[in-house]
């Protein structure tokens, strides 16, 4: 009884098969790829709070995939401004 309490170490083995350390990489690649995106566009946008939440958050995808469907039709005011300002530059 007491060696097999001194041989416990309170964890229980795991074992990763091939097929689901590919499954782990797929997934941790689909992370960053929609990450990214949404970091991206949030950072133009001057979204801090959404810039934030996709950095920490790990939702594997999710959450960038709902900031990108929530911001899809909104462009970056600045953007727009500075383009109408160009263009009028461009008149003159």
């Amino acid at each position: 009884m007491m060696e097999d309490l001194q041989n416990y170490s309170g964890y229980q083995e795991f074992n990763l098969t091939q097929p689901m350390i590919y499954i782990l990489i797929l997934l941790a690649i689909w992370d960053l790829v929609w990450k990214l995106i949404a970091m991206w566009k949030a950072g133009r946008n001057n979204q801090l709070a959404w810039y934030i939440a996709i950095a920490v958050l790990n939702t594997v995808g999710i959450l960038p995939i709902v900031y990108l469907l929530i911001n899809r039709n909104k462009t970056n005011i600045k953007s727009k401004e500075t383009d109408a300002y160009i263009q009028h530059a461009d008149r003159k």
